[in-house]
């Protein structure tokens, strides 16, 4: 038993070498085109096999012996008086979630590879998916919250290439943006949360800052439940973050399954169920995942039902759920809550597989709108503009990280680049020859751009003096020089008499 714990670091291990591997033979050109796609879903394959096998194999010598629980393996990152252990948590909870990842990510590879058959972005897309495997196995694993936080950035950069996988795409860009910045809110949240711990607990173990006599005021765990609720409700979609995951059906259908059908989308229940016992006598905060999740489920269920295609259909249907797995956590009902998120994540991961081929099978036109929204128009007018959450998220979130990138990069243009005399409109250059026969050294302004200057022209003058000339002047006839003069004092000391006194010389100085 103590031997196959030793190992259970191969596990989110083995699906990144694969991500690496594929990685390098696409740049090497060893797996590229149809030739190479054979090879790349082997190791793909391969390695989420070996994986979900490993997680079979510790989850029967946990109902034979019982979870490990905390497994804490050698420190990670150590900083003055700050350690973070490489540790993994094989709870009950931990076991269920891993498995789950691990059983879904094998039969979405292998679902994959004739669905992405001939594809051009084939072996991106399988580095990208077993990147998002390892992610997922780390944060279901992980012992403590930085390890977690790992996992839940690796995840989130797997969605938003994937999201933008076709990026010729400008719609697809764009999606992918808003995604990305909407989520950032969360990992902020995450953050916030570690820190805390930190500060008030001195660790980020998950056995620290979930024990029962932590010693922690009502205040301060309201604030670290705060930071890791916030990661969580933005993670999975919940009001009023819900808009960026109806974005991020841009990728290939398979990602769509395993990303926002499955398994990403339920990462964030999870880190709330993982924190249970700091939340589960909260008269506060219940309450208010309750609400949240009566809300998300609301605005799921009214914004599906006048959906016409089948994928954005199932997309709120995914937050209809997700706001029922809320309500259950907010009633103090955890294990319901797991079980009930685990069915969903398969039979949702099956129906978003299934998705082409129903459109390809549909004969008739899409089912009309249901009778008792056919007489409520204001609730149907809300329910086909999605309760204007888009249009208020995009100018609460979005449109400002836009405009503040803008003046960032105007502040660069107009302030910084003149501070350091860096000419105002920059000459593009495309060929060797405009390089060699236009001057690279600009007029400069300032203190700071007229030092920049100076060094600019003192290496263009060991460029042109030394560098650039050939035959018997510059820099290689320097080298010749002094590599006539080396080989004088190597015939030198090669010689009996000399290397002799080299040796006495050595003697007297180490004696």
């Amino acid at each position: 038993m103590h031997n196959l714990l030793n190992t259970i670091w191969l596990i989110p291990l083995l699906p990144l070498l694969a991500s690496v591997w594929i990685a390098l033979g696409y740049i090497f050109k060893f797996n590229r085109g149809e030739e190479g796609e054979a090879q790349t879903s082997r190791t793909a394959l391969t390695a989420s096999g070996i994986s979900l096998l490993l997680i079979l194999i510790q989850s029967g010598f946990a109902i034979l012996y019982g979870a490990p629980g905390q497994i804490r393996f050698s420190p990670w990152l150590v900083s003055g008086d700050y350690t973070i252990f490489i540790s993994f948590r094989l709870d009950t909870l931990g076991l269920i979630m891993s498995m789950l990842v691990a059983f879904i990510s094998f039969l979405i590879i292998k679902f994959s590879v004739n669905y992405m058959h001939r594809e051009k972005g084939f072996q991106r897309y399988f580095i990208i998916i077993t990147l998002f495997n390892s992610a997922m196995l780390i944060l279901m694993m992980a012992g403590n919250a930085v390890m977690a936080l790992l996992g839940w950035k690796l995840a989130g950069v797997s969605s938003y290439l994937l999201i933008a996988y076709a990026f010729e795409r400008d719609n697809a860009t764009a999606n992918a943006n808003q995604a990305f910045i909407t989520n950032r809110i969360g990992d902020a949240g995450f953050i916030l949360g570690i820190i805390l711990s930190y500060m008030w607990l001195g660790g980020v173990e998950w056995s620290d800052i979930l024990k029962s006599d932590n010693h922690l005021s009502h205040l301060q765990t309201a604030f670290i439940v705060t930071g890791f609720l916030l990661a969580g409700l933005v993670k999975s979609a919940a009001v009023p973050f819900s808009p960026w995951i109806t974005k991020a059906l841009e990728g290939p259908t398979p990602s769509s399954a395993i990303f926002y059908g499955s398994l990403m989308v339920h990462a964030g229940v999870y880190l709330i169920i993982r924190i249970e016992p700091l939340i589960s006598n909260d008269p506060v905060i219940l309450p208010l995942i309750f609400i949240i999740g009566f809300i998300t489920a609301a605005y799921g269920f009214f914004s599906g039902l006048v959906q016409t295609d089948v994928k954005s259909m199932l997309v709120f249907s995914v937050i209809s759920q997700i706001g029922i797995i809320l309500m259950l956590c907010g009633l103090n009902w955890f294990f319901a809550a797991t079980l009930y998120m685990v069915a969903h994540a398969i039979w949702r991961a099956y129906q978003f597989l299934l998705a082409p081929s129903h459109m390809h099978l549909m004969s008739q036109p899409t089912r009309p709108v249901t009778q008792f929204l056919q007489h409520k128009n204001g609730l149907y007018t809300a329910s086909i503009q999605r309760f204007w959450l888009d249009h208020i998220t995009d100018w609460v979130i979005s449109k400002p990280t836009q405009r503040l990138a803008r003046d960032a990069r105007n502040f660069d243009e107009k302030v910084v680049n003149k501070i350091a005399g860096v000419p105002s409109q920059a000459r593009s250059i495309s060929s060797l020859n405009q390089l060699e026969t236009i001057n690279m050294v600009g007029k400069a302004q300032g203190a700071a751009g007229s030092s920049m200057q100076w060094l600019a022209s003192v290496f263009g003058w060991f460029e042109e003096q030394l560098v650039l000339k050939t035959g018997s002047e510059g820099l290689m006839k320097i080298i010749r020089h002094l590599g006539a003069y080396v080989s004088q004092i190597e015939t030198l000391l090669s010689q009996p008499r000399y290397l002799i006194i080299l040796v006495v010389a050595t003697f007297v100085v180490i004696l």
